[in-house]
C-alpha cells in the first residue's frame, strides 16, 4: 500500500518519483521543475516533489488510487523509468478527475465517451508541467487539450502551446 501524500499546498503540482535509478537524472529534473516559468520566468514555481522509495515502480493505476482521495487533484506527474532515462526528461501526467463527473452527463454525450474514451495520460517536458497543473486547477483548458498537443508532437510530448 502506497503511503498517503501529506501537505501539499492544492496550488502545488505534485510530482511522485516512481523510479530509483538513476540519481543524476532526478537532481536534473528537480533543478528544471524547480526554475520560475512562464513566457519570461514571470511565475515562481510550485512543486510538492514525492521522494520516497515506498513509490518505486508503482504503476500508474496505482498513482492514482493511492491520490484519489484528495479532491483537489485534477493531474498526477510521474518521474517514471522513461522519465530518468529520456534526454527531454518527460514526466507522464495521468488525469486525476473523479470518474464520477460522468453520472452527471447527458446520456448522448456519455455514449460518445463510452466509444471514444478521453485521454488518460501523456507525456509532458518538466517545463510543460506548471502550465498543465494551472490551466487543469483552474478549468480553463482540459486534459484532452494538453493530450492532443502532445499527440501532435514528434515524440508525444507537450512542450508548450
Amino acid at each position: 500500500m502506497l503511503p498517503d501524500v501529506v501537505g501539499r499546498d492544492e496550488f502545488a503540482a505534485l510530482v511522485i518519483r516512481t523510479d530509483y535509478g538513476e540519481e543524476a537524472a532526478w537532481r536534473a529534473l528537480v533543478e528544471e521543475l524547480i526554475r520560475p516559468w512562464g513566457r519570461e520566468g514571470e511565475y515562481e514555481a510550485d512543486v510538492h516533489l514525492v521522494d520516497d522509495p515506498a513509490w518505486a515502480d508503482a504503476t500508474p493505476d496505482e498513482v492514482l488510487a493511492a491520490v484519489g482521495r484528495d479532491e483537489e487533484l485534477s493531474v498526477v506527474f510521474l518521474a517514471d523509468r522513461v522519465t530518468m532515462r529520456s534526454p527531454h526528461r518527460a514526466l507522464l501526467a495521468l488525469y486525476a478527475g473523479s470518474e464520477d463527473e460522468e453520472d452527471d452527463l447527458d446520456p448522448e454525450y456519455y455514449q460518445e465517451l463510452v466509444e471514444n474514451p478521453p485521454a488518460r495520460e501523456f507525456r509532458t517536458a518538466p517545463a510543460g508541467v506548471h502550465d498543465v497543473h494551472a490551466n487543469l486547477s483552474i478549468a480553463n483548458l482540459d486534459f484532452e487539450d494538453y493530450a492532443a498537443a502532445a499527440g501532435e508532437d514528434p515524440e508525444g510530448v507537450f512542450r508548450g502551446f
